[in-house]
């Protein structure tokens, strides 16, 4: 499963990763405030580095655990504000999990969730998931607003489920089904 790249939204380019994105790849994953909620701490310009040689490589979901991984470019700008995901969770069951980071510089203009949108329609409408999910840091209150935006619904929330840079923390999941997109983009 790989899609025709670039994937277009109104305002945004979603695109495989480039050499010439590691400054704005270390922008993004230099800030503390961008890494709070997530498994991974601070990048130094090396870190990031190797972070943008793995996802540059992440283009198709072939296998479970593959991801696809773009760079979020604004086309007004040609600036990228963040990045996206869609990871392929199970081929056998099709599910799969979206996932987004963005740069608080571009906050506030609607982009994380013009570009979350995209990746939805593509697994549903392109791959043919029959489910998609986005799992968050409990604490991580906007994302939270993100998907709910999306119109995925809050489906399960485990209590001190991982420990996040030294602290436990909860994991709360979104879910939503083929049908329920398709209900939603009905409605619209």
């Amino acid at each position: 499963m790989r899609p025709d790249y670039p994937l277009e939204t109104a305002r945004l380019s979603l695109r495989p990763y480039r050499l010439d994105d590691l400054d704005a790849l270390h922008a993004l994953q230099s800030q503390p405030e961008v890494t709070r909620y997530l498994l991974w701490d601070v990048r130094d310009r090396d870190g990031a580095r190797r972070s943008l040689e793995r996802k540059m490589d992440e283009t198709a979901l072939t296998k479970d655990g593959h991801a696809i991984v773009c760079a979020v470019e604004c086309r007004e700008t040609g600036l990228v504000v963040g990045e996206v995901n869609l990871i392929l969770v199970s081929r056998e069951h099709r599910t799969g999990e979206i996932g987004y980071v963005f740069n608080p510089k571009w906050g506030g203009r609607g982009y994380a969730t013009e570009a979350a949108e995209r990746m939805l329609r593509l697994g549903f409408e392109t791959f043919g998931l029959r489910r998609m999910i986005g799992r968050l840091d409990g604490r991580n209150a906007a994302s939270a607003r993100l998907l709910e935006r999306l119109g995925m619904r809050r489906e399960a929330h485990f209590v001190e489920n991982e420990r996040v840079k030294g602290v436990w923390t909860d994991e709360v999941v979104y879910a939503m089904l083929a049908r329920e997109w398709k209900e939603r983009a009905a409605s619209t």
